[in-house]
């Protein structure tokens, strides 16, 4: 059975990278194109605000499955009330419609978590997760053209957008 979203414990991270480093070697989801360790990402998992900005994980069988990170959308107070989103699933679990129903999980804790607005930045040729956001209700706020560059592949970022108030 496939469990509640809980708060990322500091046990979960290697669970966690191990996901992300599928996603970098996928190479579509993520700005970074070289894997990672768990000790990389202690820093990043610290800076985590489990009460407003926390790293949630689902579980299957005591298996981490699939992670949300909620991070600040720019360090200054008018901003208070939006947060980024990244959301992460398994390779494994990929293609069953968890990605919708976790993504609307959270959504749904937004009030739980103070937000009005959740931002995602997705590359323009990551259509899984264009598809999945614009499903549920996300828009196109803004778009960056060739700001990437990832193996030699220049990639247009999009800002996709949801108001929930």
């Amino acid at each position: 059975m496939i469990k509640a979203f809980r708060n990322a414990t500091i046990e979960d991270l290697p669970q966690i990278v191990n996901i992300y480093n599928k996603a970098i070697e996928d190479g579509i989801s993520t700005a970074d194109s070289v894997k990672v360790t768990a000790d990389e990402k202690i820093d990043w998992f610290i800076a985590h605000d489990k009460e407003k900005r926390p790293i949630l994980v689902k579980e299957y069988h005591g298996k981490v499955i699939a992670w949300v990170s909620l991070q600040p959308f720019y360090p200054h107070l008018a901003y208070e009330k939006s947060a980024r989103i990244n959301i992460y699933i398994d390779s494994n679990f990929r293609g069953k419609k968890l990605g919708q129903m976790f993504l609307r999980e959270v959504l749904e804790m937004a009030d739980e978590y103070n937000i009005e607005n959740f931002l995602a930045l997705i590359f323009a040729d990551n259509i899984t997760s264009l598809k999945l956001f614009k499903k549920l209700g996300f828009k196109e706020w803004g778009h960056f053209p060739n700001v990437a560059k990832i193996k030699e592949t220049r990639k247009d970022l999009l800002v996709l957008g949801l108001s929930v108030r």
